[in-house]
């Protein structure tokens, strides 16, 4: 029997990387969007250039989820190199659109077929190579058009938007689009039992990736400077950043930019030119990778020690070394945590979807001001690189940017004393000038080695203690200034908690659902910075376990809470996803489900309430 949903249901597309197939599937996901139906595209591509199988999965959910569920129920098959692993993904009842004019091998019983001969139709149409190649690609959606009842003027529209600047190809892309759709039309069983229905499901929300709306935070967040290399994932936030700088940071008088973004000749000058212009008292950052990040360690050391603020997004990839450099994962969390040698402790943010992105940029800047520290935006490929629906970006001009504690000429003539590294007010924090600030006070030395409050070095065993300890005073400042953790309404009787984190938020919103269906109460904090709020310690104390869950095989969260919140490990409990593509709801949930109904899980003790 064949699956029947109405603006709920997953599509993947399997591809040969290099074919010009990505356009195209994002027109497909664009469309439905159009229709008013909230639709979710992931890109799951290889490194390589050309050659190797990639993946398109749409998530199209009337109800607004934007996590990957896990299971196909229609896949579009293009690349004979993945043809038995994609066609054992379909879930039963689904369906499979292929290229039928080579005879399918190994079709399944419980699916339904869906053959179109679309290598004859574009050696019919076109005599190009090149051009039956593109032009195949949206023969194949004008087909699901017709197949899943996508309205042909919607796709004709976003045509010619797409094309607006060449205008020559509008005409021939709307050919093969009606091509498609006639075809299917007129040979296929149209429609199928996958129908995309309109609705208002959009309403004003935006669509955009990660890296994007960090670029426009951090434009926002006051951010003058950018020194970068290039590495995937994290190549197109510098690269919006450099947009937006073109657009609000030239002046209009003069077309002169008012920023300086600067390609470095690898990371480890990168992070030492943000440094530099942070001292001088411009606001700098640099976007990078794990990779990137183990070659900045000992300047990170030199920045948390120095006290010189910094922001670094990592737009995390698959490791260790080059690992997989176009899958996700949350693999940086330690190494960010506690960057460079010796004992230091890193402030460290993790949003959830663009508009966290947006946010946490602009906020970064303002915490490592007022921090005096470097902070880590710790993004990944799946949230940065991949487009998705987002609350519209709000900003309210009236907000200043928060220096934090900078002394000025005045305040040093006025007979305020003046120890770079002296406490003042208790907090850890202490007193900063700018360069040239005064001409003959507030100057000071910057070093890497020990010193005392005046900035004078100094190898004094109890004065490098009391530095040291100062800057723990700093960190625990730091937990009333990052974005406290955010906890969902607790259900009625949920003696379970599960803690997450970053791009882990859709699938686990959903997961929480599949699991209430079953009789299954979680009650659900998602963290969003480190060091972490003393919430989340009540949290975990409040229930009989935690379900820790993340996209890494060490359990990095969980290692990081049972290290800083002197927390016995065995009330948490890992879930674990690390094979490089997104958590799905549908694992998350299973794992929970499976490892509670197995009754492995025996009270420690009662519950605070």
């Amino acid at each position: 029997m064949s699956l029947h949903a109405i603006n709920d249901f997953v599509v993947r597309f399997a591809n040969v990387n290099g074919s010009g197939s990505a356009s195209a599937n994002q027109l497909f996901a664009k469309s439905i969007l159009r229709m008013g139906v909230p639709a979710t595209p992931r890109n799951i591509f290889p490194s390589n250039i050309q050659g190797l199988p990639t993946w398109y999965e749409v998530r199209v959910s009337e109800a607004g989820h934007m996590g990957a569920r896990g299971g196909t129920d229609l896949m579009v098959a293009m690349n004979p190199q993945t043809w038995d692993k994609d066609v054992d993904s379909i879930e039963p009842g689904g369906f499979l659109f292929y290229d039928s004019t080579k005879p399918a091998r190994d079709l399944r019983s419980d699916i339904t077929v869906l053959g179109m001969p679309l290598t004859d139709i574009c050696n019919r149409a076109y005599s190009d190579a090149r051009q039956r190649q593109l032009f195949k690609n949206i023969i194949y959606v004008g087909a699901l058009s017709a197949l899943l009842g996508i309205e042909s003027e919607v796709v004709e529209t976003l045509l010619a938007e797409q094309f607006k600047a060449k205008e020559k190809l509008i005409a021939p892309n709307v050919a093969a689009f009606r091509l498609g759709r006639d075809y299917a039309l007129e040979h296929l069983p149209c429609p199928i039992g996958l129908q995309v229905q309109r609705r208002d499901k959009v309403g004003d929300r935006i669509f955009i990736d990660g890296n994007s709306a960090a670029g426009l935070g951090s434009v926002y967040g006051g951010a003058t400077v950018c020194a970068w290399y290039p590495i995937t994932p994290s190549t197109s936030l510098a690269e919006a950043f450099m947009r937006y700088c073109k657009r609000y940071r030239t002046d209009a008088d003069t077309g002169l930019g008012r920023h300086a973004i600067i390609q470095a000749e690898d990371e480890l000058a990168s992070i030492g030119m943000v440094i530099g212009a942070s001292w001088n008292g411009a606001r700098a950052f640099t976007a990078t990778s794990g990779p990137g990040i183990s070659l900045m360690q000992e300047f990170l050391g030199l920045a948390y020690f120095a006290e010189i603020p910094a922001v670094i997004f990592d737009v995390q990839r698959a490791g260790p070394s080059t690992g997989m450099p176009t899958r996700t994962q949350q693999c940086d969390v330690m190494a960010c945590a506690y960057a460079s040698h010796g004992d230091t402790k890193q402030i460290v943010l993790f949003p959830e979807d663009p508009h966290e992105c947006f946010e946490f940029a602009a906020q970064s800047f303002d915490l490592a001001d007022r921090l005096q520290t470097p902070v880590f935006v710790l993004l990944d490929l799946d949230i940065g690189m991949n487009e998705r629906l987002s609350a519209p970006f709000a900003w309210d001009d009236a907000r200043t940017l928060d220096r934090g504690k900078v002394m000025t000429a005045e305040d040093l003539d006025s007979g305020r004393p003046f120890g770079r590294y002296m406490d003042v007010d208790g907090d850890g924090i202490a007193y900063r000038t700018y360069p040239g600030t005064h001409p003959s006070k507030g100057a000071f030395f910057t070093r890497g080695t020990s010193r005392d409050e005046y900035a004078k070095y100094t190898e004094d065993g109890a004065v490098y203690q009391r530095n040291m300890e100062r800057l723990l005073r700093k960190f625990e400042t730091a937990k009333q200034h990052v974005p406290r953790p955010v906890r969902r309404d607790a259900p009625e009787g949920a003696r379970y908690g599960a803690i997450y984190y970053g791009s882990t938020a859709p699938a686990m919103d959903e997961a929480v659902e599949m699991l209430a269906a079953d009789g299954i109460a979680l009650d659900l904090m998602r963290v969003r910075a480190f060091p972490f709020h003393d919430d989340i310690n009540a949290f975990i104390a409040s229930h009989d376990r935690v379900f820790v869950v993340e996209q890494n095989r060490d359990a990095q969260l969980r290692t990081l809470l049972i290290n800083e919140g002197d927390i016995d490990p065995a009330r948490l409990i890992r879930v674990l996803h690390y094979d490089g593509t997104p958590i799905t709801a549908r694992l998350i949930s299973t794992a929970i489900a499976q490892t509670i109904n197995a009754a492995k899980i025996v009270p420690l003790r009662k519950a605070v309430p």
